[in-house]
Parts: structure tokens; sequence; C-alpha cells
């Protein structure tokens, strides 16, 4: 009897010990939080290879004159010509990054269709002798219209680079180096016009200039860049079979200065392993 009695008793407390476990509020579950997304970064260390397109503000600061077979200058004119046009070429360099800093190394060669030309006449009875005796009255030195055409055929670049990463992905620098190019001449002469073949320069000069350049997808980068170039000073002349005051024929001589202002955009495909964190 003892024994049923316990025997009740234990069942009796089970029971009421779920009911109290039923009546009470279900814990809430526990969420756990996703984890914060981290920029990996991008490893700017490494070869790269792309191309650009653009275009040029060039300018021709040049100075002409006319001479006689003796060497004597019979006229001078000097004036500025526009050389403007489509550039187009591609690139090829090295970037080292340390930290936020990037140093780099680029080669690059363009295209263009930069050209123009300017006018001047020498005036009558300056570069070409009169008609003999009294016809020197009525028929005068003729006087002599010419044409000088250029163009930037083609320039190249070779300079250091230094920049600044705003953004593990975004950088910002500054450029300067070699320039060299070729520049062709052209002439148009007297009345009526003969013309002349091209004279070709392939001159060496400096370049400075900066740009923007960001990551737009794997190892691929686009950027934005202003290049300021000076190819320094051209000469050249044109021999013609017109007579000359003071004996021979006539010559126009050329000496030009020329520069360049470059706006261009690129892309770059930087060869190496994934992108990993730099700072």
């Amino acid at each position: 009897m003892k024994r049923l009695l316990i025997g009740i008793s234990a069942a009796a407390l089970l029971l009421a010990t779920n009911a109290l476990a039923a009546d009470l509020p279900a814990k809430a579950p526990v969420y756990t939080k996703a984890p914060v997304y981290v920029d990996p970064g991008f490893d700017w260390t490494g070869f790269y290879i792309g191309g650009n397109v653009g275009y040029s503000w060039g300018r021709s600061s040049d100075t002409s004159t006319i001479t006689n077979t003796a060497g004597t200058v019979l006229f001078t004119s000097a004036d500025k010509t526009s050389l403007n046009g489509v550039v187009g070429g591609g690139q090829i360099g090295y970037n080292w990054q340390m930290q936020r800093a990037v140093f780099g190394l680029e080669a690059d060669i363009q295209g263009t269709d930069e050209k123009g030309s300017r006018s001047f006449t020498c005036p009558l009875n300056t570069c070409t002798p009169t008609a003999g005796g009294l016809l020197a009255l009525v028929i005068p030195g003729p006087a002599v219209p010419v044409t000088l055409n250029q163009k930037i055929d083609w320039f190249g670049t070779v300079r250091g680079r230094i920049g600044y990463l705003v953004d593990p992905r975004v950088l910002i620098y500054a450029t300067g180096g070699l320039a060299y190019g070729e520049v062709d001449s052209s002439a148009t002469i007297g009345n009526p016009g003969v013309g002349f073949g091209t004279v070709s320069n392939t001159h060496v000069g400096y370049t400075v200039g900066a740009g923007i350049e960001g990551v737009i997808g794997g190892n691929w980068t686009a950027r934005l860049e202003y290049l300021y170039v000076d190819l320094g000073t051209v000469n050249g002349s044109f021999q013609t079979a017109i007579g000359g005051l003071g004996g021979g024929v006539l010559s126009s001589n050329y000496s030009s200065h020329v520069t360049d202002n470059i706006l261009r955009v690129g892309v770059n495909y930087k060869f190496g392993g994934p992108v990993v964190a730099k700072y």
C-alpha cells in the first residue's frame, strides 16, 4: 500500500511539472548577425597594357622668312597655327604599390590627325626684283604668297607616375617625362602656287600631366588623363624657282615651336593574381 501511494505521488508530480512548462512562454530564437562586407581592395603592383583615344589641341608658333640665294632675309612673318585633331594609341607600364602610394613607369605611342595651315604674303617689290629701267615704275616686283601646312603625324612618351589612392580602387596621379614625335611640313609658294613635298622632322621634348584611374571590374581599370607635350622647335626650308631680289632664287624657311594639349580616356588590363587588401 505504501509503495502504491509513492508511485501515485510521483506520477502526479510529473504531470504537474509538464503542465507548468507548457504554460511558460516559448524562448525566442537566437539570430546570428551577418558579417560586415569588407572590400578586399586592389593590388596595383604589376605589369599592365591598354589602349586610349582622345582629342588634342596643338599649336605651332612659327616664324617664317623668305631669303635669296645669298641668305639675305627679305621678309619675315610670325604667327600661330592650331594643330587640332583626334589622337589614339596604346600604352604599357608597371606599377609599384606601397600602402596608399603608387609609383610607376609608362610608355605610350600615339597616331594623330592633328593638322593646320597658315598663309602670308611677301609684298610687292620686297622679295622679287622689278623690271629694269622705266618699266620698274609700272611693273613692280610681284608679291609672293606662301601657305605653310603642318601636321603632327605621331608622338610617344616615356614617363614616370606617382599617385595616391583616395580609395583602394581609385588612384589620382601626376606624370611626366620624355616626349618625342614627328612633325610634317609642306608649302605652296608663288602665284600661281607651286606645291612642295613634305619635310619630316622627328624631335624630342618633354611632357607633364595628371589623371585619375579606377578599377572597373576584375583586373580592368579605366582612366581619364591630361598631358601637355612640348616637342621643341622644328626647322626646314623650301627652295623655289622664283627670282629673288638681290640675285638667285627665293627660299621659304620655317622655324616652328610645336606644343600639344591632350585629353584622353583609356583602359588597362593588369596582369597578375587576384585582388588583395593592401592596407
